[in-house]
């Protein structure tokens, strides 16, 4: 899955259970994962007797664990659902043939939101099917678990089952499970609804009553009910086998797919609609055994714009055939652009859905930055056909080997199908450099860590699963090398597919090709711990000595003391040091194992600098003295381009986050900056952007706001040509351009703000052109917040609304935000209610907008606490969007009283669902920001005053 917005943990399911004394017997293992430190269910271990006290026991089974019994296990499921598309409600019927590997007193399952009206269990015979149903007692909702309870009048012997439930349920007030999205007609301005759905990780028990954990892997057989008109299609996983007219009613029809291979119940997938394919006819990827249908489909009047995100596909897929050395399993593949979609995209196996941002590219309104979203978004999805379908983690802590693995391989993916984007060193910014920021904090948390509660698993949907879990694989690969990494993945899938796999596995695999590296122990020091080391660099003549050290956003004492009580300040890594020198280009592999307090690198005679993590493949910052940092000033400010890009950008990253944290001076980054009037590559570039970006905000309301911005101005150049983008303009051309007309606005360069406002203002109020795709956003934005007038905002807003391409609507979305204008904010916070105006997924990103408005901010801040409560009704604290608008409101917040309202704001209301992990960061960032603040600004004070 890709999250938008564009972002741990567990459990070994035992086969056998330990029986305790309490009133039912339950297995203590699996009560002592589900509850580890307290017993507030499952009663009190005594570690001497092993029994438990029954004050405060569970019960039940099913009422004491989230999790599923191990020894009950499908094997397949018959499913037939009719979606209402006119009421917004569904029925269905499902058939689960399982089996009992213990006799069992009760059975339960996953449902929720589901209306169950009726149970059978009967014996499954070889000979005659279905043997006579079984006597039941009890049946109902365990809604605290979200588990559907089964109670016979008789123990269940161990054996095979057909458990077949009837049910119904809601289409609408919802976009996870099984929904409706509607979209509006352009012919006849009406809205048509089509009936969707995405269940990872937990939501298609929202669908149908089923075993809704990972490891439950069974085949589908699925019938969906559609309406007759010729313009409805039914789509799922697997391909169409037939279709019965005039079923179960006149004027509707049941479509039959064929039966899937084993996959887990989070990627089943079922839609009916109205859309259109492209292409019109099917098209086949040759792959070195196979062939595959691959299709892609969107809205009318939309399907011509899936033609770039289907080349994409095509090509992709050719890629990873021969990569993994495994065929694409199915017999088809498609792909769709949803109209109302919760997550960037989904990776349902044969049928990957995705938000229209992240899959729509129009010719003339898309930008260069959307085609790349689009690129990587599905070579992404179609990562996860191998790594995460075929081989599916065991239990959600693992979710790591899905993401982790995708967010690295889909960059492979999209340098399959454009080598000139120099995506590599893309990576560092869309993936890298953020996570490293988040990481260092106290309120990170390891790539693999327990999780249990659905809102636990919903957010481990995060930067850590998706960005450190790229990352360090990357950095995995780069010291294995291409080939041996290669070949430990597919020995890895070869021998897992259909199964389930947990981190482990995927080290045994890679070990047979790592040579003498321990990769578990190596590795184990990144996945099992959170956060990463700073290397210290020291050199005396021809020596440099390297120590690590946990780099903590700053070193306060504070800091320093929580990181000790944390039992985290000693914590150590086996770091693999990649470098190369001013006398030997020539990239060499050294080693500083956790258990060393340092490691001695011999250079050459006559060496002047020493560039330590090459490429910035490690997953760690470096440090070097006084000297070396000088020396990397002078060099950039002389020869730049004798670093690589990315090498460029890791020593401008490096010396602002190590800044920032106190480890050197401020005036070190700002020194290196100096250069960048001579860069010509946007990721270095967009290093600066970001580092600017943060300090203007944390310098807002300080005398030295102005001065910042003018010693920023300094170091901008702006090319003659920096305006002018064709249709032969490059990709990475263009992205240089237009990274450098954002950093010269958010410096607020006359030229910059002036030429942007023009261009707006032309286009908005005088029927002027559009402005090119790739400046759109630059311009809006600009345009929007130097002209915060209603009139102005009034005819953007007009625009917005008549806008359909979606990508562009998203554009003018954003830029209705960015008003220096109170009032103009207010009547937008409220007019996001309305969901004719802006769908729920997208609710978020621009409340979210509007917060970071320095306008805004206290206007969100207030809107948040005030309404809090209809936040909840609407969409659930299992909401991982929800999750994240406290930390990225309150990301900016710089006194103690703010810090007191957010105290006395969690305590009033305790209960944070998928936001606990974001408030501990929401936290901890503002505790850091009024720390800078106080340690940082006379310093950055005193360096503007000399450079003036």
């Amino acid at each position: 899955m890709f999250s938008s917005g564009l972002q741990l943990r567990s459990f070994t399911v035992f086969s056998s259970f330990l029986r305790l004394k309490i009133v039912h017997p339950f297995s203590k293992a699996r009560c002592l994962q589900t509850f580890p430190s307290k017993f507030s269910n499952c009663g009190t271990l005594n570690s001497a007797t092993m029994e438990v006290d029954q004050t405060n026991a569970c019960g039940e089974e099913y009422e004491c664990n989230h999790r599923l019994s191990s020894d009950v296990v499908p094997s397949s499921y018959h499913i037939l659902l009719h979606p209402n598309l006119a009421e917004g409600t569904f029925t269905g019927r499902v058939t689960i043939e399982l089996e009992t590997l213990q006799p069992r007193k009760n059975l339960f399952l996953h449902s929720k939101g589901l209306a169950v009206n009726r149970t059978e269990i009967a014996p499954r015979l070889q000979a005659s099917g279905q043997g006579q149903p079984l006597g039941i007692a009890r049946t109902f909702e365990y809604p605290k678990n979200e588990f559907w309870v089964i109670k016979p009048t008789a123990e269940i012997p161990a054996g095979k089952y057909a458990l077949t439930l009837e049910f119904s349920g809601k289409l609408t007030g919802k976009i996870i499970g099984f929904y409706r999205s509607v979209y509006t007609d352009k012919a006849t301005g009406k809205e048509v609804p089509i009936a969707t759905s995405k269940f990872e990780p937990t939501f298609a028990r929202q669908a149908f009553p089923c075993m809704d954990e990972p490891a439950f892997k069974a085949k589908f057989s699925i019938q969906l009910v559609r309406p007759s008109d010729k313009n409805y299609i039914a789509l799922s996983n697997m391909n169409q086998v037939g279709t019965e007219e005039d079923k179960p009613s006149a004027g509707l029809t049941t479509v039959t797919f064929a039966e899937s291979v084993p996959m887990s119940t989070y990627l089943a997938c079922f839609i009916v609609c109205d859309f259109k394919r492209f292409p019109a006819d099917n098209t086949s990827v040759s792959a070195p055994k196979a062939s595959v249908p691959i299709n892609a489909y969107a809205r009318p009047g939309q399907e011509m714009f899936m033609k770039y995100a289907h080349f994409v596909g095509v090509n992709v897929i050719d890629f990873y055939v021969k990569y993994f050395n495994i065929d694409y399993p199915l017999p088809k593949l498609d792909i769709i652009g949803i109209p109302d979609f919760v997550s960037g995209a989904m990776e349902h196996w044969g049928l990957v859905t995705f938000r229209e941002t992240s899959v729509l590219y129009t010719p003339n309104e898309s930008s260069l930055s959307n085609k790349k979203r689009i690129s990587l978004t599905v070579a992404h999805e179609l990562a996860h056909m191998w790594f995460g379908n075929l081989v599916t983690m065991k239990w959600w802590n693992d979710l790591w080997l899905n993401e982790g693995f995708a967010s690295y391989i889909e960059y492979k993916g999209v340098n399959s199908v454009h080598p000139d984007w120099d995506i590599d060193t893309q990576f560092l910014h869309e993936e890298l450099f953020g996570v490293l920021t988040l990481d260092c904090q106290l309120s990170s948390h390891p790539i693999v860590q327990n999780v249990n509660h659905p809102d636990q698993i919903t957010e481990i949907f995060d930067f850590i699963s998706y960005s450190k879990g790229s990352s360090v694989i990357r950095m995995l690969e780069a010291f294995m090398g291409e080939q041996p990494f290669q070949q430990g993945v597919v020995s890895y899938l070869t021998s897992n597919k259909y199964g389930n796999a947990e981190t482990k596995d995927l080290w045994d695999h890679l070990q047979k090709f790592a040579g003498d590296v321990k990769v578990a122990d190596v590795m184990g020091t990144w996945t099992k711990q959170m956060g990463y080391p700073v290397v210290n660099v020291k050199r005396s003549g021809n020596k440099l000595t390297l120590s690590q050290k946990r780099f903590l956003p700053d070193k306060s004492e504070s800091t320093t003391e929580m990181a000790k009580n944390m039992k985290l300040a000693d914590s150590k890594w086996d770091v693999p040091i990649m470098y190369y020198t001013s006398a030997d280009p020539k990239v060499k592999l050294a080693w500083l194992p956790n258990n060393q307090d340092s490691t001695t690198i011999d250079v050459e005679p006559g060496t002047s600098w020493v560039k330590i993590n090459y490429r910035n493949y490690g997953y760690y910052r470096v440090n070097y003295d006084a000297d070396a940092w000088s020396l990397f000033s002078s060099t950039l400010d002389s020869n730049p381009h004798i670093f690589n890009a990315a090498d460029r950008a890791s020593l401008l990253n490096d010396a602002f986050s190590l800044a920032k944290a106190s480890h050197l001076s401020y005036s070190v980054p700002l020194n290196l900056c100096k250069y960048i009037k001579s860069e010509n590559h946007s990721v270095p570039i967009a290093v600066v952007l970001d580092k600017f970006k943060d300090i203007k905000e944390l310098l807002r309301d300080t005398p030295i706001y102005d001065e910042f911005l003018a010693f920023g101005r300094k170091n901008i150049v702006l090319p003659d040509d920096v305006w002018n983008f064709t249709e032969d303009t490059s990709f990475l051309e263009g992205d240089f351009k237009s990274t450098l007309l954002n950093l010269a606005c958010l410096l607020e360069i006359p030229e910059c703000t002036s030429q942007a406002s023009k261009i707006f203002l032309s286009w908005l109020t005088n029927n002027g052109p559009k402005p090119y795709p790739d400046l759109r956003s630059l311009v809006y934005n600009t345009g929007m917040r130097a002209n915060s007038t209603e009139e102005v905002w009034s005819k953007l807003w007009e625009k917005y609304l008549a806008e359909t391409t979606p990508s562009e609507k998203l554009k003018l979305m954003v830029a209705l935000t960015t008003p220096r204008n109170k009032q103009i904010l207010e009547t937008l916070i409220q007019n996001i209610k309305n969901e004719s105006y802006v769908r729920s997924q997208d609710y978020f990103i621009v409340l979210n907008l509007i917060g970071k408005n320095p306008v805004g901010t206290e206007l969100v801040w207030d809107f948040m606490r005030s309404e809090w409560q209809y936040l909840v009704d609407r969409f659930t604290l299992n909401d991982r969007a929800f999750g994240r608008l406290i930390p990225n409101v309150c990301s900016s917040f710089t006194t103690k009283e703010r810090l007191q309202e957010m105290k006395e704001f969690f305590a009033g209301y305790p209960e944070a669902g998928a936001g606990a992990a974001g408030r501990a960061r929401a936290l901890e960032t503002v505790n850091n920001n009024i720390e800078w603040l106080a340690t940082h600004y006379k310093s950055i004070e005193n360096f503007l005053k000399q450079k003036k």
